[in-house]
Parts: structure tokens; C-alpha cells; sequence
């Protein structure tokens, strides 16, 4: 079992951890601390601000009268058991995307974790320029960028070296089917 553990993607289950602990933390702290819908400016341009979102990122389909509750839940359900799978089937030699999956695993377990508790998500990081404000969001937000920008990052970084190796795999194989058959035909 620690091997699994060792020799997989799951090795990086501590980032998920630790996305999940820091989001989860910072959310309690502003429940505790602000009432809904204040905020407290910190920088000229960045301000906390308690909100509760019903919908999904930047407060999308918020008003749809409540099934996107349940629809989220169950994408970031299904979401999670296939990054799992997949950091399970992934070798030790892979860094960048595990981390990345752990990343938004931590992420979406954090928002999936306010939708069942709380029936909405709460956001409270609200940046803006002059009286445009960004959609407030949170730390499980915030994971999550951080995975997908990391994915865009290897999909530069090791996108030709994957298609490269793939290519030489394929012609490989067709080495040896043509030299298979060349066996076949000589036999007969």
C-alpha cells in the first residue's frame, strides 16, 4: 500500500491536503469574523468581501433556482474520482501533471465540501480596478487555477516530447506487424 503511495501520482494527495486545510480554514475565519456581504478593504485594489455563491465559478447559473446545487456537486464528485484514478495509473516519472491534478482535487473537494454543508460555496477574495470587480472567489478557486495553469504549462513544456515519443511507438509497432507478416508470408 505505501508503495502505491511512493510510485504513483498519489504521492501528491499532500497538496490536495493542504489546499483543502488552507481553504476550508480561511472560509471559517471569514464566517467567524465578517457578516455576509461586508468588506474590508486590505490594498487599494483587493478587499475581502463575504459572499455566498450558489452557482458555479464567478457566480455562474447563481440564479437557477437551486438543481445547480445538486449538478455541481455531482460533476465535482465525478471529477475528483477520476483524478484519483488517474494519479493512482500515473508513474513515478510524471511530476508536473499529478501536481497539477492535486491542485484542483484539493480545489474542487473544498467547493464540493461547502455545497453539501452549507448549499453554497462562500468566496470572500474580491480584487477590482476602480468600481470593477472581479467575481469574488476563494482559496479552493484559487488551487484550482493554480492546477490548470500548471497543465497549460505542460501541455507547452512536454506536448511535443509525449506526440514525439508516440510517434516513434507507433512506428515501432509498425516495424514489427510488417516484419510479423513478412515471417507469415515466407512460411507459406
Amino acid at each position: 500500500m505505501l508503495k502505491l503511495f511512493r510510485e504513483t501520482g498519489l504521492r501528491f494527495l499532500w497538496i490536495s491536503a493542504i489546499a483543502f486545510i488552507l481553504d476550508q480554514w480561511s472560509k471559517y475565519t471569514v464566517i467567524d469574523s465578517m457578516s455576509l456581504y461586508q468588506s474590508i478593504q486590505v490594498l487599494p485594489f483587493f478587499n475581502f468581501t463575504y459572499v455566498h455563491n450558489y452557482g458555479a465559478a464567478f457566480s455562474f447559473l447563481e440564479m437557477a433556482g437551486g438543481w445547480q446545487r445538486c449538478f455541481f456537486t455531482a460533476i465535482a464528485f465525478v471529477v475528483s474520482v477520476v483524478i484519483l484514478w488517474w494519479l493512482k495509473q500515473s508513474p513515478r516519472s510524471q511530476k508536473m501533471l499529478p501536481v497539477a491534478f492535486a491542485f484542483i482535487l484539493g480545489g474542487a473537494l473544498g467547493n464540493v465540501y461547502d455545497r453539501l454543508v452549507h448549499g453554497y460555496v462562500i468566496d470572500f477574495l474580491d480584487f477590482y480596478v476602480n468600481n470593477y470587480h472581479w467575481p469574488a472567489f476563494n482559496i479552493a478557486d484559487s488551487a484550482i487555477f493554480i492546477g490548470a495553469a500548471l497543465l497549460i504549462i505542460d501541455m507547452f513544456k512536454n506536448g511535443d516530447k509525449k506526440s514525439e515519443g508516440n510517434g516513434a511507438d507507433a512506428r515501432a509497432s509498425a516495424a514489427d506487424n510488417s516484419e510479423t507478416i513478412k515471417e507469415y508470408s515466407e512460411r507459406l
